[in-house]
C-alpha cells in the first residue's frame, strides 16, 4: 500500500484558493482539518455535508479552472470520489 503525501491541509486548502475556490467560514474549516488524524476524509465529508455548519466552497473561476482543480486533487492523492464529492458540492452553491 503506498504511501499518502506528507502536504498539509493549509497546503491544500492554498492550491483550492489558488484554483479560484473560495471557502465560507475557513476559520472553522481549518480547525476541523487541523483536528483531524485523516485529513484527506475530514475534508471529503466537510466538503459533501459541511453546509450544516456554514463550510461551503464556491467557484469564482466559473469552472474554467476544472483541470486545476483535478491536478491539486491528485497531488494531494486523494481518492476520485473525493474529487467527484467536491465538485457536487459546487455545483449545489446558489
Amino acid at each position: 500500500m503506498g504511501s499518502l503525501s506528507t502536504e498539509s491541509f493549509e497546503e491544500f486548502l492554498d492550491s483550492l484558493k489558488q484554483a479560484g475556490i473560495e471557502f465560507t467560514n475557513e476559520s472553522e474549516l481549518r480547525e476541523r482539518l487541523a483536528e483531524a488524524q485523516r485529513w484527506r476524509y475530514a475534508f471529503t465529508t466537510l466538503a459533501a455535508n459541511g453546509r450544516a455548519i456554514g463550510i461551503r466552497f464556491e467557484d469564482r473561476s466559473a469552472g474554467s479552472n476544472e483541470a486545476q482543480l483535478r491536478q491539486t486533487f491528485a497531488q494531494f492523492q486523494f481518492p476520485e470520489r473525493a474529487e467527484a464529492a467536491f465538485a457536487a458540492s459546487l455545483k449545489t452553491e446558489h
